[in-house]
């Protein structure tokens, strides 16, 4: 989950993804940052993100990401 978090911070140094845990609900992503996200999870790990994991709840915070990541590993 460390190199996901990193990879997070990197790509969007304003949030705080330590404490967030309604990034999308609350609209601090939007769906462009979510398939930049997307790309990133998919090379970083090897694995093809579904249509069925492209939904908001997987998205809400680091911990709900690498939940997704793990699923699909």
């Amino acid at each position: 989950m460390e190199e996901l978090k990193a990879m997070l911070k990197d790509k969007f140094p304003a949030i705080d993804f330590d404490r967030e845990k309604t990034l999308m609900s609350s609209g601090i992503l939007d769906s462009m940052a979510v398939v930049a996200i997307i790309a990133e999870i998919e090379e970083m790990f090897g694995i093809s993100v579904t249509m069925e994991y492209i939904q908001p709840k997987y998205f809400e915070s680091v911990e709900t990401m690498w939940e997704m990541v793990e699923e699909l590993q």
